[in-house]
């Protein structure tokens, strides 16, 4: 696990370009009871520029991570008429929706220098919609799976592929939120919010499918997936409202809530 955190670290951290100074406008921070502010800053210090670099790499890996992961994961449950399986691909490219959208305003904030608190606030309210989209999809998924499913099949490139997605989406999803914290980025920590609910719905699928295949319970990952949903709906509102929690207020230190 150590390993993957190394790697997923690798892929983000970006030395400076010789000669670049672009202008930077990160948005505000968060501190207990969170509150989430919107406010343009100054040019920032060489090291956060590095900061939000890091943040748009971090973008850019989940959407290759979550286009390869929803591919194999459609095409495998398709083909073991796995309903889970296929609804955990379908979560990747919600994922991958809310990435573009980080990654949309994180370069224009970047290179552009163009903060606009009205495309923020948007932004961060699409975010909150995606919440809502997965746990409809989930929920409805599960309950079909309940009460309607057939007997799948045994996947082993499923069980393979959630075992890989439970060790790199924690480690990613705690390296958007340690960045979005840094730079004051709202739209990261939501983002990071949202990754750390598909590696619960990795760990959920990944039960499942374990179950499945050693003692034919094909019901505890749509239990499970229930739970998760209930977790998006809550997530989803805070988003939607632009009121954000953060974990630890005390490592941010440039709240002005």
């Amino acid at each position: 696990m150590v390993g993957v955190a190394q790697l997923v670290e690798h892929l983000v951290v970006v030395q400076d370009a010789a000669g670049s100074s672009p202008v930077t406008h990160p948005m505000g921070s968060l501190k207990r009871p969170c509150t989430a502010r919107f406010r343009d800053m100054a040019t920032i210090e060489k090291s956060d520029s590095r900061l939000q670099v890091r943040g748009i790499r971090l973008e850019q890996f989940t959407i290759f991570y979550n286009v390869f992961e929803g591919v194999i994961a459609i095409t495998a449950g398709l083909i073991a008429s796995y309903v889970s399986l296929i609804g955990f691909g379908v979560d990747s490219g919600i994922e991958v929706f809310a990435a573009v959208l980080v990654l949309t305003r994180l370069r224009a904030q970047f290179y552009g220098g163009d903060f606009d608190e009205t495309k923020e606030r948007r932004a961060l309210k699409l975010i909150g919609l995606t919440f809502f989209i997965l746990a409809i999809f989930v929920s409805v998924s599960s309950l079909r799976n309940l009460f309607f499913g057939s007997t799948p099949e045994v996947s082993e490139v499923g069980i393979a592929l959630t075992l890989l997605s439970v060790l790199v989406m924690p480690f990613l999803a705690n390296l958007k939120m340690k960045t979005g914290k840094q730079i004051g980025s709202i739209l990261l920590i939501a983002d990071a919010k949202e990754t750390r609910l598909c590696a619960w719905l990795s760990v959920s699928t990944l039960a499942g499918l374990v179950s499945f295949y050693l003692f034919g319970w094909a019901w505890l990952d749509s239990v499970a997936s229930l739970v998760i949903a209930g977790f998006a709906i809550m997530e989803g509102r805070e988003a939607w409202s632009g009121e954000l929690v953060c974990d630890d207020c005390e490592c941010i230190g440039k709240c002005t809530c």
